[in-house]
């Protein structure tokens, strides 16, 4: 669980056998899925419940634009930690910046903008307050 007064958050994952490819190294795009478990875990820890906005404000999160780099290879049984931060809040916007780590080295880092939707129309929608207020007070 990470620090909900901290600007980063940290999660632990670890690599199985269902993550990689028939070279034994981390699939590129489980990557994306790595990312979007620390994405998930921080908001629950800072309260925020998807699930929840869904049912009572009509409120989904969704992937609007990714942009990653792949630096070294992981493998199975690794235990990669997974650093995210929120870079920047717009209207109806969240910027993270992700890093994949295995004992201190990077090995993949990525810049996500994920966007918040009305559920019904699947258009851009303002962020709720009550999530903007605690994004807002763990940003850089």
């Amino acid at each position: 669980m990470t620090d909900p007064k901290s600007p980063e958050s940290v999660l632990q994952v670890r690599v199985y056998y269902e993550d990689t490819d028939a070279g034994g190294v981390v699939f590129y795009a489980n990557y994306l899925k790595f990312l979007e478990r620390a994405r998930t875990e921080w908001l629950r820890d800072l309260g925020v419940s998807q699930s929840g906005l869904a049912a009572s404000e009509q409120r989904l999160f969704v992937v609007r634009a990714l942009d990653m780099s792949y630096r070294k290879p992981a493998r199975l049984d690794d235990l990669l930690t997974i650093r995210s931060r929120v870079t920047r809040l717009g209207r109806a916007s969240i910027h993270f910046a992700q890093r994949a780590e295995r004992d201190g080295e990077l090995l993949a880092e990525g810049n996500i903008q994920v966007c918040c939707v009305d559920a019904i129309h699947m258009r851009p929608a303002e962020l709720p307050a009550d999530v903007r207020a605690k994004l807002e007070f763990i940003q850089e």
